[in-house]
């Protein structure tokens, strides 16, 4: 695609012509014919690494000012922006005409989006999905990068599902990627708000800040029809009307909760004063606040009851709430809570169901929101009967210093806990407790295939390490 075209496409100065092949935002990775993207970026300016990129054969550099020299130059006035609205019209605006839902929220993504798939396809509609699991359409499974991948990468697979007749697009949209502007040029025909509690502040600085980079997605500009969640505060400050959804304050669309089980939840939906019964495969009012997001965005589809009623009872959800095994009469199960939100309402969605004790095992990832470090454990300390705490992703920080910061609000609470840094040894210890009627939970990892530190990631799966363990036979001490 020639440069001149992608300049008239998003409304950029184009100082010479080029053929583009690809576009690239790393240097390090790019290759003859790429248009190489110059961020602004939050730790350095990637104009720095413009010779590499050059050296590496890139046609051209998009730019937010002139950088002079022979390399042709898309110059726009922000080039964050630029580089979502270029990879859209690179790829051809599959955007455009794909129906598109988007799922914002710091807890329940994942799920709602995953609901919305299977929803969609019980009434037999081609649907994609994006998000943390990964992304799918048609026959292709495509492992996770990021919640929201970069815009080359996302708009790259919506390019892949208009090819293979995907007629909706389901993708969780990260308040890193709102305010990054990486979904910048999409403007979702539904967009669901989940809820809003403490995350991520490393990025954001605030809450109110945080707040602000999830409402950007509930504009004019942005989505046509809203879902929001009534009982969370933050809701009824956004600027824009919607079906509400909840079970305690009035809404539009409610729930009533017939029965709970362990591994299930039978509820009555009223949307609307239309009724659909289901049974969904999941424990913990937060997975039917999460279903009652997915049936609502689903009538906006126009999607029939009977199918909303059997798309979520065929949901499944690797790693959210997820039982995975058994071991003298307890249960375990592995779940993503790694939110002190997510981790409350995990081993409350648990504890009705606990006939013995209620442990639980969990860390807090490395170079991410130090904040939410004691107030997991000071959750973890009110709510579990013992607490295994241990490494969850430390990256480039310590472990043990992690493990400290944990420590400092659950201590206060309890001492009904042990450090056990190495995740596959705590996870042993944890499974070596358990006796009848017990129930262990653990979390923050949820379905993650790695576990990464000082800059490597290596294999590593809660699920997969828990039969480990089971099939030996052998589940180490006990108490």
């Amino acid at each position: 695609m020639k440069l001149s075209e992608l300049a008239k496409e998003i409304g950029a100065q184009c100082t010479a012509e080029a053929e583009i092949t690809g576009i690239r935002a790393d240097s390090r990775l790019v290759e003859a014919g790429d248009l190489f993207i110059c961020l602004e970026g939050m730790r350095m300016d990637a104009q720095k690494f413009v010779p590499e990129a050059v050296s590496r054969g890139a046609a051209a550099v998009l730019t937010s000012h002139d950088l002079g020299g022979n390399i042709p130059q898309l110059v726009v006035s922000d080039a964050r922006e630029g580089f979502a609205r270029v990879s859209a019209a690179f790829y051809g605006h599959p955007e455009r005409t794909l129906t598109t839902v988007g799922v914002t929220g710091t807890n329940g993504k994942t799920t709602v989006t995953h609901m919305i798939y299977e929803i969609l396809r019980a009434e037999g509609r081609k649907a994609g999905l994006i998000g943390t699991l990964g992304a799918r359409f048609g026959n292709a499974v495509l492992p996770p990068i990021l919640t929201t991948p970069d815009p080359p990468q996302l708009f790259s697979i919506l390019a892949g599902m208009k090819r293979v007749g995907t007629e909706v697009a389901v993708m969780e949209v990260s308040a890193h990627a709102l305010a990054l502007k990486k979904v910048c040029p999409i403007r979702y025909d539904v967009a669901i708000f989940t809820n809003l509690t403490q995350d991520h502040l490393d990025f954001f600085g605030d809450m109110q800040s945080y707040g602000a980079a999830k409402a950007g997605l509930f504009t004019r500009e942005m989505c046509r029809e809203a879902v929001l969640n009534a009982d969370d505060p933050f809701s009824r400050t956004l600027r824009v009307r919607g079906a509400t959804y909840g079970l305690e304050c009035p809404a539009d669309n409610f729930a009533i909760i017939e029965e709970e089980q362990p591994r299930a939840t039978r509820m009555l939906l009223n949307l609307e004063d239309e009724l659909v019964e289901v049974t969904l495969a999941m424990a913990g009012r937060h997975n039917v606040y999460n279903a009652l997001a997915a049936a609502v965005c689903a009538k906006k589809l126009g999607v029939e009851n009977e199918a909303i009623a059997a798309g979520l009872a065929r949901t499944r959800v690797e790693g959210r709430l997820e039982h995975v095994g058994e071991k003298d009469g307890a249960d375990i199960f592995v779940d993503f809570a790694h939110t002190p939100d997510g981790l409350q309402k995990s081993l409350g969605a648990l504890r009705p169901f606990c006939k013995g004790r209620l442990i639980v095992l969990f860390g807090c990832g490395g170079n991410r929101d130090a904040a939410k470090r004691p107030r997991m454990g000071e959750v973890a300390a009110n709510l579990s009967d013992f607490a295994v705490l241990t490494s969850d992703n430390p990256r480039y920080e310590d472990p043990v210093a992690i493990l400290s910061a944990i420590e400092e609000g659950f201590r206060p609470v309890s001492r009904q806990y042990v450090v056990i840094e190495e995740r596959e040894e705590a996870t042993r210890y944890a499974i070596g407790l358990l006796g009848e009627g017990d129930i262990l939970l653990i979390a923050g990892k949820g379905g993650e295939e790695t576990q990464e530190s000082m800059g490597i990631k290596y294999a590593y799966n809660d699920k997969t390490i828990v039969r480990k363990i089971l099939g030996k036979g052998s589940c180490g001490k006990s108490s």
